[in-house]
């Protein structure tokens, strides 16, 4: 009885403390909670029509005939901050092979550009100016968390749409070999 209580208490301290995301059924239970209703894989990607932060207007359908891992993010979001080195880290590996699209749900161009200038983010950022919950961009994607972070097909398909960072950087290694 005592083995099922320190068990069961290292496992919440694992939640408590946020090292749950090492922990695989742990970490599973992120996409189920927040990717859930994300796009699946098969579905064609709708239009992305934003700005950069020079105001040039890009398109997602400009990056067709490779694939394209798309970051969801806004440079208030904690947890969006938090995975800046990481997907640094994946554009420094794949950037060659792939494109890699920042699509921000920041509403302030200044907050914005300093977060992207101070992270030193080298890939195409772009965003609408227009907060989240009210951005049609978000709404096409079925985006309820950021960061959300998809593939796209070189066919403009979706590959893969997940919350978690590492579900990225597997699903980069197979389909990179």
């Amino acid at each position: 009885m005592l083995r099922f209580f320190l068990s069961a208490f290292a496992a919440l301290a694992l939640v408590w403390s946020g090292a749950a995301g090492t922990c695989p059924g742990i970490q599973d239970d992120l996409d189920t909670q927040y990717a859930a209703d994300l796009l699946k894989p098969g579905t064609a990607a709708p239009e992305i029509t934003a700005t950069d932060l020079q105001g040039k207007q890009h398109k997602l359908s400009e990056l067709r005939g490779k694939y394209t891992v798309i970051d969801f993010w806004a440079s208030w979001c904690p947890d969006c901050v938090k995975d800046i080195p990481e997907m640094k880290r994946l554009y420094e590996t794949y950037g060659d092979e792939v494109n890699f699209l920042g699509v921000s749900f920041d509403h302030d161009r200044t907050k914005w550009g300093n977060c992207v200038k101070d992270n030193g983010i080298a890939w195409l950022q772009i965003s609408s100016l227009v907060r989240w919950k009210e951005n049609s961009i978000s709404k096409d994607f079925h985006i309820k968390w950021i960061p959300s972070l998809y593939i796209i097909g070189p066919d403009g398909k979706v590959v893969l749409g997940t919350v978690m960072i590492d579900k990225l950087e597997k699903k980069l290694q197979e389909i990179t070999e």
